[in-house]
């Protein structure tokens, strides 16, 4: 039996096909972009969809994540920002200066 797949706002993914989008080759996409992007249902649609336990795992492993919404994840899903890569990787690239 085949999951229902997840009912999100169009407005989340604007800048694709939204009938091409392919939730299961690309769950690490579509978890940051929810989490960046969406609303309250949206999140609960892809916790539905995808499970905890699966979006702990993308989201860990993340290239790129905006800070606040690292911040957020690290919070409600109880992970050390020290664990996600994105917070790692940008510790070693370094700020950029404003001089």
């Amino acid at each position: 039996m085949q999951k229902q797949k997840p009912i999100f706002d169009k407005r989340i993914f604007w800048d694709v096909d939204f009938n091409k989008i392919n939730y299961e080759k690309y769950p690490a996409w579509v978890i940051v972009r929810v989490f960046e992007r969406g609303d309250i249902q949206d999140i609960k649609q892809l916790r539905r969809y995808y499970g905890d336990k699966l979006i702990k795992k993308e989201i860990v492993k993340a290239k790129y994540i905006e800070f606040e919404t690292m911040q957020f994840l690290s919070a409600i899903y109880q992970i050390p920002k020290q664990k996600f890569r994105c917070y790692t990787e940008k510790q070693l690239r370094g700020e950029h200066s404003l001089y």
